[in-house]
């Protein structure tokens, strides 16, 4: 009887803590004021992040560049410099 008050008594902790893991990020919200009102920090660098995407496009045209495989090179720019900008800004 005594084991098995043990094992619940572990499984009770266990789940608490795995509760409360996801709880200890909610201490500090990244978030940038706008005029007043605050966005998420990772909307701003995906914004940022397209737009330069958006422009390194254009300098490819530019320079009569071609990519094999546009579809997954634009998208994984993107991820890239929004990443990027996410861990020079608010990392």
């Amino acid at each position: 009887m005594i084991a098995r008050e043990n094992r619940s008594s572990v499984k009770y902790r266990l789940l608490l803590y795995l509760v409360a893991l996801p709880l200890a990020g909610c201490s500090r919200t990244p978030s940038v004021d706008i005029f007043g009102s605050f966005f998420p920090a990772w909307l701003i660098c995906f914004a940022a992040g397209s737009l330069l995407t958006a422009l390194t496009r254009l300098a490819f045209m530019r320079l009569h560049m071609k990519l094999e495989l546009p579809v997954l090179a634009y998208p994984g720019l993107a991820a890239l410099l929004t990443f990027s900008l996410w861990l020079m800004f608010f990392y």
